[in-house]
């Protein structure tokens, strides 16, 4: 860790994760907690929530508090998804009720975060299941269909969000029904259907 901090390392890691950082990124650019508490004391950084900041004067961002609950869950292991990834990726008209966040099951037992619905899968995520979006990692648009379908999202939202993803390119009709062979009978109906 460098004896001072590194502004520009800094900066660049914010940049990329529009305006956001955590305590631990900050201390790899050379911040100490007491430098990291002083320029928030001075109002430089505003502090989102333990170990999450924003740069102050950083251009608001309109998914905010789905940026700061992924890097909060660990942007390493941490995946946007189910409603928020349908949000991200423009398909269908959900409005999401909170930030939705997938991690392995394995991380199950982390603390609740308000407005955060945390889920946890046992099916591993494939090279295929993951998109970036945003500078944040992003169910694909399969991956975020068929889980939403599962999680009981309304017909009509799952069927829309079908349709703009296979008119966008985002997915095809054969990566969707193979995918929905391994889940419920709803979510093979809903795709064969939409799909056909």
């Amino acid at each position: 860790m460098p004896s001072t901090p590194n502004y520009q390392c800094h900066f660049d890691i914010a940049v990329s994760q529009h305006g956001h950082f955590t305590s631990a990124q900050a201390r790899t650019c050379g911040f100490t907690w007491e430098r990291l508490s002083d320029v928030t004391r001075r109002g430089r950084f505003i502090r989102i929530r333990r170990g999450i900041y924003r740069l102050r004067d950083f251009p608001w961002y309109p998914r905010e508090e789905v940026v700061a609950a992924w890097l909060a869950l660990g942007k390493d292991t941490a995946v946007v998804s189910r409603q928020s990834a349908l949000d991200l990726l423009e398909l269908s008209d959900v409005i999401p009720n909170a930030s939705h966040i997938t991690v392995p099951r394995t991380k199950r037992h982390i603390p609740s975060i308000p407005g955060v619905k945390v889920h946890t899968t046992t099916r591993p995520f494939g090279p295929l299941d993951i998109v970036v979006r945003n500078g944040m990692r992003v169910t694909s648009a399969a991956r975020t269909i068929l889980d939403t379908a599962e999680a009981g999202t309304g017909p009509e939202q799952v069927e829309m969000a079908i349709q703009q993803a296979l008119e966008r390119g985002l997915t095809t009709k054969s990566e969707l029904q193979e995918g929905a062979k391994r889940r419920s009978q709803r979510v093979q109906r809903l795709v064969n259907g939409a799909s056909s």
